[in-house]
């Protein structure tokens, strides 16, 4: 449901001006003035107080995602559905018969990380990654994806100059994010050692197709590397990296050595230290506590494997 004028009369909402940003300095935000990115989120809520208009990002134009020798990029305004079909597709099985991993293998889960937002292809088509990031909400699972691939955010700020983060801090709390007014979710990038690393996907939820009340994403790292937004662990031979989301207001990312039940055990139980566990009609926070441990152990065993 891109903001067209069309669409904002069939929407009904309450605004009085859309700009179609071209340029970055399109982007400036005037008084009262919003980022709108593929709307769906917001055509399902009331329009927050004081947002009197809405600056439409689509009309930047930007290509969805490429790959170079750094890494993979995603652009703020690439679908999930350009998502799936990029780098989705890049991370699926070759489909050879030597068996050998292919150099994208840790965009495998990227199919699944969409698909555990449990929307409708149209919603797919429209919705966007920089506004699922942005939004912050638990069960966004875009935050999940990206933290297991260590990628770092680019953000655009209002006087023309950008900075980065890792993904892993971007929430800082349920429905909040580390972004200022004006500032602006350019892209995320996630670097070539991540996209050929094994990686991991666990989700579960009440119902088949409920919202994701826990889950649990990872990935393989080589012998001796570490991951600056992983938090403590230390580094050495046979590590993993796990990130829980959906069950935890922000993203909790640890590297757990493979086949430490224990330690990872010893993690899970300081959530309740560190913020506690989320809780809403999608599930209880002893439930999603004990979900997310089933799944992490699960994580583990899978990735610490080898192959």
């Amino acid at each position: 449901m891109r903001s067209t004028r069309g669409d904002l009369r069939s929407m009904d909402l309450d605004i009085d001006t859309v700009r179609v940003a071209r340029t970055r300095a399109d982007c400036a935000l005037r008084p009262g003035e919003a980022f709108l990115g593929g709307g769906t989120f917001l055509y399902s809520e009331p329009v927050r107080p004081g947002v009197t208009g809405l600056v439409d990002l689509m009309g930047l134009g930007w290509e969805p995602w490429s790959v170079d020798g750094s890494g993979l990029r995603v652009a703020g305004t690439c679908t999930l559905a350009e998502l799936v079909a990029g780098p989705g597709a890049l991370g699926a099985p070759a489909g050879d018969r030597s068996g050998a991993p292919g150099p994208y293998r840790g965009l495998g889960i990227v199919g699944e990380c969409v698909s555990a937002l449990s929307l409708s292809a149209k919603v797919a088509r429209t919705a966007t990654v920089g506004g699922n990031l942005a939004l912050g909400l638990p069960a966004g699972s875009m935050v999940g994806l990206f933290v297991a691939l260590d990628a770092r955010a680019v953000v655009w700020t209002p006087d023309g100059g950008s900075r980065e983060l890792p993904v892993a801090d971007l929430v800082t709390g349920a429905g909040r994010v580390d972004l200022a007014p004006g500032e602006l979710l350019r892209e995320v990038r996630v670097p070539c050692l991540a996209l050929g690393a094994r990686t991991v996907f666990r989700r579960a939820s009440l119902t088949p197709t409920g919202r994701t009340a826990a889950m649990v994403t990872g990935r393989a790292l080589p012998d001796g590397a570490g991951s600056d937004s992983a938090g403590p662990g230390g580094d050495g031979p046979g590590r993993v990296l796990l990130v829980m989301t959906a069950s935890t207001p922000v993203p909790h990312a640890q590297l757990v050595r493979a086949g430490d039940h224990d330690a990872l055990d010893h993690w899970i139980d300081s959530v309740d230290v560190a913020g506690g566990w989320y809780e809403d009609t999608h599930g209880t926070a002893d439930w999603r506590a004990a979900m997310t441990r089933r799944l992490a152990h699960e994580a583990l065993d899978e990735l610490g494997g080898g192959a």
